[in-house]
C-alpha cells in the first residue's frame, strides 16, 4: 500500500507541474481535464502526507524515549507517542477506504426527490426539514441547489420537492440518503402533546 500511495503522490505532483505550464494553462479543456484528475486523488494525497509526517514524528519520539532519562520529559514523550500511534491507526483506516474502487457515478451531479409519506401535515413538515438540512449541507460544500419542482402543503411544508445539486463529487455524498426516513416527535400541528411518527421517501439519482 505504501508504494502505491507514493505513486499516487508522484502523479499528483506531475499533474501540478503540467497545470503550471503555458501549454496547459492556456488550454481550458486540457487544464480542466488535469484539474479533475488531480481533484480525484487530492484527499488521498493529503491524508497520506499527514500519515508520513506523523510517522516521522513517532520515529523521533521513540528515539527520544530510548535516550531520555528525565521523568517529566519521558511522560510528555509517552503522551506524544500514544497520540501519534492513535493518529497513524486512523490514517491507515482512512487510506484503505480511500483506496477502494470508486463508484463511476460519484463525481456526477445529483437529483434528489423528497416525498411526504405517512403522517399527514407532519410528514410534509418533515419533508421541509430534510430539504433545509440538505440545502445547508450543500451550501457548506459550496454546491449549488436548483429546485426543479415542488408542491407545498397548507402548513408550510412540502408534499414533495425535487431539486438538483451541482458541484464536485455530489453523488458520492448523497447516494446513501435514498430510502425511507422516519421521525418521532411532538409536532407543531399537535395540540395535545402526543408523539407522532411520520415518514418521507427520498430518491437520489445521478
Amino acid at each position: 500500500m505504501h508504494d502505491k500511495l507514493l505513486d499516487v503522490c508522484e502523479e499528483y505532483d506531475r499533474l501540478s507541474g503540467l497545470m503550471s505550464t503555458q501549454e496547459v494553462a492556456t488550454d481550458p479543456d486540457l487544464y480542466r481535464q488535469h484539474a479533475i484528475a488531480q481533484a480525484e486523488i487530492a484527499e488521498l494525497v493529503s491524508r497520506f502526507r499527514r500519515f508520513l509526517e506523523d510517522e516521522k514524528h513517532l520515529t523521533d519520539t521513540q528515539a527520544l524515549l530510548r535516550e531520555e532519562s528525565d521523568p517529566e520529559m519521558r511522560e510528555l514523550a509517552e503522551e506524544d507517542r500514544d497520540r501519534l500511534e492513535k493518529a497513524l491507526e486512523e490514517h491507515e483506516q482512512s487510506l484503505r477506504v480511500l483506496l477502494l474502487p470508486k463508484d463511476p457515478n460519484d463525481a456526477r451531479n445529483t437529483i434528489v426527490e423528497i416525498r411526504a409519506g405517512t403522517g399527514g401535515d407532519e410528514a410534509t413538515l418533515f419533508c421541509a426539514d430534510l430539504y433545509r438540512a440538505y440545502s445547508r449541507f450543500a451550501e457548506s460544500k459550496g454546491w449549488k441547489i436548483d429546485v426543479m419542482n415542488s408542491h407545498e402543503s397548507g402548513v408550510g411544508g412540502f408534499k414533495e420537492i425535487t431539486f438538483e445539486v451541482n458541484g464536485q463529487n455530489v453523488y458520492s455524498q448523497f447516494k446513501f440518503e435514498g430510502g425511507v426516513h422516519r421521525v418521532q416527535r411532538v409536532p407543531d400541528t399537535e395540540t395535545q402533546g402526543r408523539v407522532h411518527t411520520s415518514a418521507v421517501t427520498v430518491a437520489v439519482l445521478p
